[in-house]
């Protein structure tokens, strides 16, 4: 919401030389939130010129500019760019003629972009100055000529005369986020009133205007809606009410002009101007209808299927069941709270005018605007909440706008129906709000406050009833109006108390665990990036889980074909392209992967920890009923919404390209492979506790022999968790990526239900070590992790570590063999080792090995 100053001070006062920055803080002390200040940013010399004489001249172009002599000064004076009183200024319009008053701006004035004025040669002249149009001094888009003054009804105005003050340029407009629950703050009234309660101001409420009454059968109106929305009848109050002999011709005044632009709104015509001026003003969307356009009385109805409406921007519109429309007896001419429509429409011929000023329910607007994608000032407020007292007021003060600046006679045509619920009073407990504040507030202050804001207040045995202002749907509770006491009295004065937990409180198990593997995998070099959960089918169908089955082409190579992956789809997506919920993180993942990379970040490791959403296939999921927002929802209901939410699994995904080393004198780079994907996955076995299993698995997403999937032991066995690996060249390509993509998903929730309660430290262990090598040739079809965990088996509990570090195929070992390498150390926790006791462990491990795969020592 824009507020202009000059605008501001006239519902309340403002003190001389209250800057803008000083009511930008005084509006955040009460809860708005502080955007912009806007200014006409031009600076003078900007004076009313009068055009004695001009020439035209025709150029080569074809073009045909005006050589024009234009009196800035009255009589023999000096102007005020110190130069003579008459300038010498070329100019391309032609909506002029001798004696017309005009603005000019004179050497040295600056015109917004910034756009300095100087004297400068041009069609052969040296033009003294620019004659300004709308669209230059910044009062609109105009600019199919110059800015005429007789045209705002300032043709009065003296030679010479300031053309910043006359026209308003020098006012400024201070801007607030209004959010949803304070639709009262969409006006003037309702800004000035916040201002009053942050500084005390007083304030003149623009809505105490005594409205003349008007008869409710002289105009037809009807209210019909026979399919209210949650039960809520979509119009409450429709005021109406009538101004005859309109002159279309007369101008919209400069003050009102001026407003609306620093409001950001655009002059359109006199009448359509005085609707938007009084909607700013109060809060109340306001419509003009061309009376004689009108076939018979209103009707307000839902549309009824396959009506169309052509609107004001002259779209035809295939309206909806839900849609609330403005009938008569020709069908819809409007969508109510939204647009109007184009057959009654103000035009250049209108002189008889119908305004409208309705209170239309919230939740039906916002459904037609979004339908139709088309957001309006009207339904902007409508949709957070409309004063419906102020209708009748809003009415009357266009009625008065228009005899006062059009020349119309009021008409006692009109109706006033109102069907609006008077606000109900909430019982608010003695100390209720010290309470729950951790402040204590007198009676007074909570008095005061409460009646600062227009609540009406009555003493109870036990408290205070306080019903709140019809401007206030957002007071429903107790609890609204503790916060309304808070906000009046002050935040500020509330004092800043770290709360104590209750002993055994704290973060529990899981959100503990999840705040771990981030921390651990962003000290080992990995960056927490957010990624939107939306996805295409296909990356949904590339990245699912694991799949068991192959087809006749992939099969042989050992990839799973890509089967069909049970989905969920956003019934209002933000992407077209991507309207699926994700099953995976990694999509998202690799797409921030390539915009870093589009952007000079080559060498990247990122991960991400979130939900994934992974239904059952044959379960439908999702509600048939949607629960109104204002209610809890019964038990029965909560059920069936609970089950109609898909399993949500808690993972957490990690991406690595490029180098992992990057270039140093003396060392070359180390490039990005599995072997960091699988150390990011043992990282989150470390910080879980809980051992991840490794073994060679397939994925359609995956490069094949550089594939692992990952097993947790449970009670049961043991639990598939995710994957780790490259991915296949062609899928890191179609990402934009380069060939080797190395990447790792664990479903964490799987993880996290083996993991203890606590997290210990191993113990450091103080008996010196055995160290031995071992080399064992098997063949090249044993995954080396299985013979590892033979031997490993085999060695006993003086086996202190194993590792694999040498995989060797070549001269010396047969066709179809290999020879794995371990390096074993060996450790006893109470005495040293002898060197017989570590041989005789590491051969009980290779009696195991060849046990189960035929295993030999290599020699």
């Amino acid at each position: 919401m824009r507020v202009p100053l000059s605008w501001l001070g006239e519902f309340v006062d403002l003190e001389p030389g209250t800057t803008p920055e000083a009511v930008h803080a005084a509006l955040v002390s009460v809860g708005l939130e502080e955007e912009e200040i806007h200014r006409f940013e031009l600076t003078g010399p900007i004076v009313v010129g009068e055009v004695l004489e001009f020439v035209g001249e025709p150029q080569t172009n074809a073009k045909i500019i005006n050589w024009c002599q234009v009196r800035v000064a009255p009589g023999d004076e000096t102007a005020a760019d110190g130069g003579p009183a008459v300038h010498g200024i070329v100019c391309g319009a032609h909506n002029f003629v001798v004696g017309d008053k005009v603005v000019v701006t004179l050497p040295g004035a600056v015109l917004p972009g910034p756009f300095p004025i100087a004297p400068r040669k041009t069609y052969g002249h040296v033009s003294d100055g620019m004659i300004a149009s709308a669209r230059e001094l910044g009062l609109g888009d105009e600019h199919d000529g110059i800015l005429l003054l007789k045209n705002l009804g300032l043709d009065d105005a003296p030679v010479g005369t300031d053309a910043i003050a006359l026209l308003g340029l020098d006012d400024t407009a201070v801007e607030v986020n209004v959010t949803p629950d304070r639709g009262y703050a969409f006006s003037i009234r309702g800004i000035a009133r916040e201002y009053s309660h942050a500084t005390g101001a007083a304030f003149r409420d623009p809505a105490l205007a005594t409205v003349t009454a008007v008869s409710t059968i002289d105009f037809p109106v009807t209210l019909a809606d026979a399919s209210p929305i949650r039960g809520r009848v979509g119009a409450s109050v429709f005021v109406t009410r009538a101004v005859r002999g309109v002159d279309p011709s007369r101008p919209t005044p400069a003050w009102m002009i001026t407003r609306l632009a620093l409001a950001g709104m655009r002059s359109i015509s006199l009448v359509v101007d005085v609707t938007n001026y009084v909607m700013l003003e109060l809060g109340q969307p306001l419509h003009g209808y061309d009376l004689d356009a009108l076939a018979g009385g209103i009707l307000v109805r839902r549309a009824e299927p396959g009506e169309k409406l052509t609107t004001l921007d002259g779209v035809v519109r295939a309206l909806h069941s839900e849609d609330l429309l403005i009938t008569d007896e020709s069908g819809a001419i409007g969508l109510a709270g939204v647009m109007g429509g184009r057959s009654t429409e103000i035009g250049a011929s209108t002189t008889n005018v119908l305004i409208e000023a309705a209170n239309f329910d919230p939740v039906s607007i916002a459904r037609s605007a979004r339908r139709h994608k088309l957001p309006s000032e009207a339904s902007r407020r409508f949709e957070r909440g409309v004063d419906p007292q102020v209708a009748a007021v809003a009415a009357a003060r266009v009625v008065q706008l228009l005899v006062d600046l059009a020349g119309g006679t009021a008409d006692g045509l009109g109706s006033a129906l109102d069907s609006s619920v008077p606000p109900v009073a909430i019982e608010l407990p003695r100390d209720f709000i010290s309470g729950l504040i951790g402040r204590t507030y007198s009676d007074d202050e909570e008095r005061s406050a409460l009646a600062e804001i227009g609540g009406l207040l009555v003493e109870t045995p036990t408290g205070l009833s306080v019903t709140p202002p019809t401007w206030r749907p957002d007071l429903t509770d107790k609890w609204t109006l503790a916060e309304e006491v808070a906000r009046i009295v002050g935040y500020d004065s509330i004092p800043s108390v770290l709360p104590v937990a209750p002993p055994g409180r704290g973060l529990t198990l899981v959100q503990r665990l999840r705040r771990t593997v981030a921390q651990t995998l962003a000290a080992t070099g990995h960056t927490e990036v957010l990624a939107y959960p939306f996805v295409s089918e296909a990356d949904n169908r590339l990245f699912a889980p694991l799949a068991t089955t192959t087809d006749a082409a992939g099969a042989a190579a050992g990839i799973p074909a890509v089967a069909e992956v049970p989905q969920i789809r956003v019934a209002n997506p933000l992407d077209g392209e991507a309207p699926f919920l994700r099953t995976s993180i990694l999509p998202g993942l690799l797409r921030i992967a390539h915009r870093n990379r589009s952007r000079g970040i080559t060498d990247l490791a990122v991960f991400e920890q979130g939900l994934v959403f992974r239904p059952v296939a044959g379960i439908r999921y999702g509600s048939l009923v949607v629960p109104a927002g204002a209610t809890r929802p019964s038990t029965a209901l909560e059920a069936e919404l609970n089950a109609g939410i898909p399993p949500q699994p808690y993972s957490v995904a990690v991406a690595l390209t490029g180098n992992t080393v990057r270039h140093q004198p003396g060392r070359a780079p180390i490039a990005a492979g599995w072997q960091d994907a699988l150390a990011a996955v043992q990282q989150v076995a470390l910080a879980t506790g809980v051992p991840i299993l490794v073994r060679q698995g397939v994925h359609p997403a995956m490069h094949p022999g550089r594939t692992a999937e990952l097993f947790v032991a449970t009670a049961d066995g043991e639990l598939s968790v995710g994957f780790a690996g490259e991915l296949l060249p062609a899928v890191a390509t179609g990402f934009d990526l380069p060939a080797v993509v190395a990447v790792a998903e664990i479903t964490l929730s799987d993880v996290f239900a083996q993991a203890g309660s606590e997290l210990h430290a191993a113990p450091i262990k103080t008996m010196p070590a055995a160290t031995q090598d071992l080399s064992l040739v098997v063949s090249a079809t044993v995954p080396a992790a299985e013979v590892l965990a033979a031997v490993a088996e085999g060695a006993g509990a003086l086996l202190d570590h194993i590792e694999l570090v040498d995989d060797y195929r070549g001269t010396g070992i047969e066709p179809g063999r290999k020879s794995l390498t371990f390096a074993l150390r060996f450790r006893a926790p109470d005495r040293t080792l002898t060197a017989a006791e570590a041989s005789d462990a590491k051969l009980a491990g290779v009696a195991v090995a060849a046990a189960r795969f035929d295993a030999t020592l290599r020699e």
